[in-house]
């Protein structure tokens, strides 16, 4: 790991990030499972995840880190039927409906700050969520993710090669691009990157919403 890592923790989470929770733990975040059924994104995310699993052998267990209602879930059981998944999710009817869903799966429900593996996956991963972090708690989910990978880890999510914060549904603070893939590496000397893919929204068979995919795997040092 390099640089300094001081005040990383949920105790110096700041006031965005707690109206960051608040936001997605409320009506925003119930309208947003209505607006993101599992089955409209199924084609895409298959094609996704058939795509990252190719350069990702041997996975056996997966952890999402805000799994909305599963839809990531669904395309990874459908491709490998035996996977261990675990999910956190912190808007309480999104989890319901994905405990629902994959009974067993463990979903847990809770903020990511708060969330502590009881052990180790074989692909931790986020898609369209460290997008709605505020940039101040993005350090404590970097290490969360690499403390609960032990091998892969994948970032689903709008790149901008420089810090970028963009309106959302009329609201301020709430979206933010970057180079998420290039924070990680930067932040742990121990990660390389495997593949990348942009996906266009304007894709005639599998469109996805303007999104990166970077797949990174832990390497012995």
């Amino acid at each position: 790991m390099s640089g300094s890592q001081e005040n990383d923790g949920p105790a110096a989470v700041g006031r965005a990030g707690m109206e960051q929770e608040s936001f997605w733990r409320g009506e925003f975040g119930d309208a947003y499972v209505d607006r993101n059924a599992a089955e409209t994104l199924l084609a895409g995310n298959l094609a996704h995840w058939a795509a990252t699993l190719r350069r990702a052998p041997g996975v056996t267990s997966a952890l999402e880190l805000g799994c909305n209602v599963g839809a990531n879930l669904q395309a990874l059981r459908l491709l490998r039927p035996g996977i261990k998944l675990s999910a956190v999710e912190i808007n309480e009817k999104a989890a319901r409906a994905a405990r629902e869903a994959f009974p067993h799966a463990e979903i847990s429900l809770g903020s990511l700050l708060d969330y502590e593996p009881a052990g180790t996956f074989d692909l931790v991963f986020t898609c369209g969520v460290l997008i709605h972090q505020a940039p101040d708690v993005l350090p404590h989910i970097y290490d969360l993710m690499h403390r609960a990978s032990a091998r892969y880890l994948m970032v689903c999510e709008y790149y901008n090669p420089s810090p970028v914060e963009i309106s959302y549904r009329g609201h301020t603070g709430k979206l933010f691009k970057r180079d998420f893939a290039g924070d990680l590496l930067d932040r742990f000397d121990d990660l390389r990157l495997v593949d990348y893919e942009f996906v266009y929204r304007r894709d005639p068979v599998y469109p996805r919403d303007d999104t990166t995919w970077f797949l990174l795997e832990k390497v012995a040092r």
